[in-house]
């Protein structure tokens, strides 16, 4: 069985850091994939793991779409990822949240947190009262909820690709099937309807269910019938490894494009959809929103520089799928070429720096 250290060399991380803190309960890992382009930023995501290899992977796997998600973005910050092993809805406490936030700060800001799944703003106020190295807070030039701007993005992104599979400008009318509709997917819902669109959804918490139904009138189906309903878009909007090979042959749309996080399960998942003539919008581009959103607090918080640069993720999948096109690769490898090679001018700039000092 391969370990630790051979997932570490797989996916090329600087830094893996382990914390428990007995008082509180708190299992944590956070995962420093690179630095190269700036500190690593990247939320913090609260969820009952089967086991710790399960955290350990996603950690890993996250912190690595992080770095490639700020390359692609254009922002001046690494990758990183923080996983809590703890049920957000019972275990939770301030005392968790509050250890959690030394272990953010024993890492003397190479690593920057922020809202994931399972974690609030409300969380993020109560751990920037014990470090500094976290945005998306409710604080005075904080930039609160990420998940209405990575909506947003989506929706953006969502849009190019559609253009793109040549079905038009226009979402009046069409299908699209969310899966998953909590905070991110809740907003995009909304922007969707907005734009005239038939919305068909599935969740596991009947509650956000019935939001939607209500104020939107989308159509519900079971969690296992997303994938093979009738519609134009597929828009993942839950956790990650839902492209699969039991999944892609169910699939009936024409576009992949939602906000979760690493919907692949494998590279060669990729491939298959590609082959299969199927659009898909890499996960880490087209929910930049997010991400950029809580960033520009870092420089100095104006809402109207980040509406304009979040809706600049259409150009972003618009670029993507051309070098997927003109290639003849898949819009994942496009997305992964273009994020190294911004990383790989950082290098070599600094390179340059440090031989002219």
């Amino acid at each position: 069985m391969l370990g630790v250290f051979h997932d570490l060399e797989t996916y090329g991380h600087e830094q893996v850091t382990f914390f428990h803190d007995k008082e509180s309960g708190l299992k944590a890992i956070i995962g420093v994939h690179s630095t190269v382009l700036g500190p690593s930023l990247g939320g913090c995501r609260m969820w009952k793991y089967t086991d710790e290899q399960a955290a350990l992977r996603d950690v890993l796997r996250l912190s690595r779409g992080m770095t490639f998600k700020a390359a692609v973005a254009g922002l001046k910050l690494g990758g990183g990822k923080a996983v809590v092993m703890a049920d957000a809805r019972t275990e939770k406490t301030p005392e968790m949240l509050k250890a959690f936030a030394r272990a953010v700060e024993s890492l003397n800001g190479k690593y920057i947190t922020a809202e994931d799944v399972g974690m609030s703003v409300s969380d993020i106020d109560t751990i920037r009262g014990i470090t500094n190295h976290a945005v998306g807070g409710s604080n005075e030039g904080g930039s609160g909820d990420p998940s209405g701007m990575t909506a947003f993005g989506v929706f953006h992104g969502m849009k190019a690709a559609f253009k793109f599979a040549g079905l038009g400008e226009s979402l009046n009318g069409v299908r699209v099937a969310i899966q998953g509709v909590g905070n991110v997917g809740y907003h995009l819902a909304s922007y969707l309807s907005a734009a005239g669109a038939k919305l068909i959804i599935t969740d596991i918490y009947p509650n956000q269910i019935e939001k939607v139904v209500q104020e939107f009138g989308a159509e519900v189906v079971g969690p296992d019938q997303i994938y093979a309903t009738d519609c134009e878009i597929f828009a993942p909007c839950a956790l990650g490894a839902i492209l699969n090979a039991r999944t892609i042959p169910q699939l009936k749309c024409k576009v992949i494009a939602g906000s979760a996080n690493n919907q692949l399960e494998v590279d060669s998942d990729g491939f298959d959809l590609f082959n299969r003539g199927l659009v898909y919008a890499p996960d880490y581009a087209i929910n930049s929103g997010g991400l950029i959103n809580v960033a520009a607090e870092l420089d100095g918080y104006n809402h109207e520089r980040v509406v304009n640069k979040v809706s600049q993720v259409y150009n972003t999948i618009e670029n993507i799928l051309e070098i997927s096109r003109n290639q003849q690769i898949p819009p994942h490898q496009a997305a992964d070429a273009l994020a190294q090679q911004k990383l790989t001018e950082a290098k070599k700039l600094q390179v340059k720096t440090k031989t002219t000092v």
